[in-house]
Formats: structure tokens, C-alpha cells, sequence
């Protein structure tokens, strides 16, 4: 009998779980920035520890999520778009958003830079963070809605599941090659 970290680890081979388990993370950490932008008072360790982690996970992690999308999911179901999810304009959506949220995003993770470097400048950037964060987490929720909604069900409905196996071999790929140092161009 597996243990249920085991059955978790057996689950991983699903494409949709791991985008969802994305999708997760995105909204914890544009929480985690919107809480920063509303810590007043906070020990400057804190400040640099959190600002240090939305920084990491939006420069770092964020683009593999968008590579999974882009590079692995989107070319699978262009083939198939026709009748599914609204057609080629429905993915298309989904690149022009992910560049849409691109110029938000080098800000927040320029601003968390400073703020790694200098937390107690928060107070004096605490307002523009306020209103990058919000931007960003509202954008974000539209998006990721609108994912979950149309593309996790077209996933699963027009991919066999070899090919949904092929994705999420190719989402743990992206990570392993980061992990081991390797430059991953989009």
C-alpha cells in the first residue's frame, strides 16, 4: 500500500494537477506581495526575507510556468483548437496576457530587488508596491481563471494521455535543468 506522499509523487505524472499546483503558487505569492506592500512596522529582516522570496519565485519560477504553457501545452492544443476552448484566439489570449503582465512583473521584481537590498526603503515605495501587487494579483486571477475554466478540461478532453504524460515530463524537465544549472531560453 503506497503511503499518500507516495500516491502524491505517482499523481505528478498529471499535467493539470501540476499547472494547478502553479496556478497555487502564483496566487500565494502575489499574496505574499501584497502583504509585504501592507507590513508596516515589520523587523527589516522580514522585510528583506519576504521581498527576497516574491523576487525569487516571480523571476525565477514564474517563467518556467509560462514556458509550460507556451512551449508544451499551447503547441499540443493549436492542433486541436478549432472546436475546443474558443479556437486559436482563446490561446492566443493566453500568450498576449502572459506578455500583458510582463512589464508589472520586471517592476515587482525590480522593486523586491531594492527592498532586498534596503528594506526600510518600504515606506517610501510602499504605495507604488500597494498598487503593482494589486495590478498583479487582480490580472493574475482573470487569467488563471480563465485557464482552469478553458484550457485544464480541453487538456483533458483532447489529449490522449500519453501525450498528457509528455507534458508533465516536459514541466519536470524545465525545472531539473534550472535546478542544475542549465540556461533555459524561452
Amino acid at each position: 500500500m503506497a503511503r499518500p506522499n507516495q500516491a502524491r509523487r505517482e499523481d505528478a505524472a498529471d499535467p493539470i494537477e501540476l499547472l494547478a499546483a502553479c496556478h497555487e503558487r502564483i496566487r500565494r505569492f502575489s499574496g505574499l506581495a501584497q502583504k509585504l506592500a501592507a507590513a508596516k512596522g515589520a523587523p527589516e529582516h522580514e522585510v528583506r526575507d519576504v521581498a527576497a522570496a516574491v523576487r525569487r519565485y516571480f523571476d525565477e519560477a514564474l517563467p518556467l510556468h509560462v514556458a509550460d504553457e507556451e512551449e508544451s501545452v499551447l503547441p499540443r492544443l493549436r492542433a486541436r483548437a478549432a472546436t475546443a476552448i474558443g479556437g486559436l484566439s482563446a490561446l492566443e489570449r493566453i500568450v498576449d496576457e502572459h506578455r500583458d503582465h510582463q512589464h508589472d512583473l520586471a517592476m515587482l521584481v525590480m522593486l523586491c530587488s531594492d527592498l532586498v537590498e534596503d528594506p526600510k526603503r518600504l515606506d517610501e515605495r510602499r504605495m507604488e508596491l500597494e498598487e503593482l501587487a494589486k495590478r498583479l494579483a487582480d490580472d493574475f486571477e482573470r487569467h488563471l481563471a480563465f485557464e482552469e475554466r478553458e484550457v485544464f478540461p480541453a487538456i483533458e478532453r483532447l489529449l490522449p494521455l500519453e501525450e498528457r504524460r509528455a507534458l508533465a515530463a516536459e514541466f519536470r524537465a524545465r525545472r531539473t535543468e534550472r535546478d542544475a544549472g542549465g540556461v533555459h531560453t524561452r
